[in-house]
């Protein structure tokens, strides 16, 4: 017997899916449609377009694209000969932030689809805004300082809605939306995250929004879990209307739309988990079910998360709250300059990342006090609005020293911006494409001074939403299973790959973390 659950993460850069088998508990099934080469009519690059609109540079994505990847992708399965009829339950996780704009057209479509077209086709003229302003758009500072200054000040707005009001959550992008395309956003009849946009597409229905996903948006009371009135007021007219309910991560509200039966072989039963975002099902692929250790995720954006059990939010504004799927909170701070800064030192220096990694074998830990503030692009932590690399004590001209100096910075930089969270890690999990390299890792594990596990699994938002569907599609059934049943077969950290810090590095990088703090707060007041 067959009793498979599937995960879907809808990422900046793909679409993915991880199927596990839990009866047999292991991974059966994965596959990832690349959106810049399997869909290459889009034009994206890393997933995402950048343009100018109403004056402001903005970096949005088509959702479209992101419609025609899930056709592409259940077409790849089905010529894999994979088994539909045996999924008994669908999760999913989403690119946080990204919001989606729908016209009235978009009720009659979900009901319209059938197995005569495609996605793409049925979809095509619902969109009130054709693109869909993601994680990376930096251009709603104006909007930030409005919501801020009528919620009374950045603590008021975090302690509300969990975290201050930034450039890329969806609230200060609606209200931006609204300001410049006021007929446009008179048109919307539902906005959607990305995370509720693709499984009301999987069930023919509007779909809530998870707490998770929710409260990266700057418009739920994260305390009380509901829709915050006055931050609503505060960010555009009639905006409740337009916002689907609030639901736990755990909820089931529907089956599986006719279409992907008829199309594809699912079975009528097929229950559709809502879906939560992509820093929320990292914290379960990860197994982080309760407070103690940290995660770092190395992807496009880096991240460092972890489970708190009260509401504790950043007083300095640096850091957000977010619900977890097990109904705790989950603390995060959020790089923007990532794999992005990774990628442009390679770049920069004609490297591949073999080379990338000797460099930093090749090099001193410590960097002989040559430090790097890798701010490529305008960074989250801390807040930066103008790009710009800075160095001291560094020769733009030396390649590996430039290697070593970016990755030290982004290591140093997680550890000071998350002593707001009040704990130092016992371990921390590296997740993300970036952590098969072990020469990162022992930067990690020697800034942080504790043991690092490297996941077997890089695609920890993936694996997150298929045992979130499992974990929901147990309950739904009156047979609940304890997330550590759920998580353990899946995300236990494989001891061979521990890397233990260095000793001899530890003390130089607690001195070397204060030279950085200063080099940091001396560029902040420029």
């Amino acid at each position: 017997m067959k009793r498979y659950f599937m995960g879907l993460d809808s990422s900046t850069q793909s679409l993915s899916v991880l199927v596990i088998d839990g009866i047999e508990k292991k991974v059966v099934y994965t596959h990832s449609i690349n959106f810049d080469t399997d869909l290459p009519a889009y034009k994206t690059q890393h997933g995402s377009l950048e343009f100018a609109e109403a004056g402001e540079k903005v970096v949005h994505a088509p959702p479209l694209m992101w419609l025609e990847a899930l056709d592409l992708l259940l077409s790849h399965m089905e010529k894999d000969g994979f088994d539909f009829s045996a999924v008994c339950s669908i999760s999913g996780s989403g690119q946080q932030h990204g919001s989606v704009y729908l016209n009235a057209s978009y009720d009659d479509a979900l009901a319209g689809m059938n197995d005569q077209t495609d996605l793409k086709t049925a979809f095509a003229h619902v969109f009130s805004r054709d693109t869909a302003p993601i994680w990376r758009d930096s251009s709603t500072s104006a909007e930030c300082a409005e919501i801020t200054d009528a919620l009374g000040g950045p603590d008021a707005v975090a302690q509300l809605t969990g975290s201050s009001a930034f450039e890329r959550f969806t609230g200060p992008q609606i209200r931006a939306f609204y300001k410049r395309f006021p007929a446009a956003y008179a048109e919307t009849k539902h906005i959607a995250l990305v995370s509720s946009f693709l499984p009301s597409i999987l069930a023919g229905k509007i779909t809530p929004i998870d707490f998770g996903d929710g409260a990266g948006m700057n418009l739920m009371d994260i305390q009380n879990r509901i829709w915050a009135p006055d931050a609503l007021a505060a960010t555009a007219p009639d905006l409740i209307c337009k916002l689907p309910p609030l639901a736990p991560s755990d909820a089931i509200p529907y089956t599986i739309a006719p279409y992907f039966v008829q199309k594809y072989g699912f079975s009528e039963s097929t229950a559709i988990n809502v879906w939560s975002g992509d820093n929320p099902c990292s914290l379960i692929g990860l197994g982080l079910t309760s407070p103690g250790i940290f995660a770092i995720s190395l992807g496009t954006s880096d991240t460092c998360f972890g489970v708190m059990g009260d509401c504790r939010v950043s007083s300095s504004g640096e850091g957000h709250v977010f619900v977890s799927p097990t109904g705790d909170y989950m603390s995060l701070i959020c790089y923007k300059n990532g794999s992005i800064a990774r990628e442009r030192i390679r770049d920069a220096y004609d490297l591949d990342w073999k080379t990338f990694t000797e460099a930093m074998l090749d090099t001193p830990a410590g960097n002989k006090n040559g430090m790097m503030l890798p701010w490529f692009e305008p960074e989250i932590v801390p807040h930066v609005l103008d790009a710009g690399v800075r160095r001291k004590n560094l020769d733009e001209s030396d390649a590996k020293a430039n290697v070593r100096a970016c990755v030290e910075a982004q290591m140093m930089s997680m550890r000071i911006h998350s002593e707001w969270m009040g704990v130092r890690p016992s371990s921390i999990y590296a997740t993300g494409g970036a952590s098969v390299d072990m020469a990162i890792l022992q930067i990690m594990a020697d800034v942080n001074n504790c043991s690092v596990y490297r996941q077997s699994i890089t695609s920890s938002a993936t694996l997150g939403a298929a045992l979130r569907a499992w974990f929901a599609w147990q309950k739904a059934n009156r047979d609940p299973l304890p997330w550590e049943a759920v998580c353990g077969p899946f995300c236990k950290p494989d001891p061979a790959t521990q890397i233990c810090p260095k000793p001899e590095n530890v003390a130089m990088y607690d001195r070397l973390v204060e030279l950085y703090r200063a080099f940091e707060k001396d560029a902040l007041s420029i």
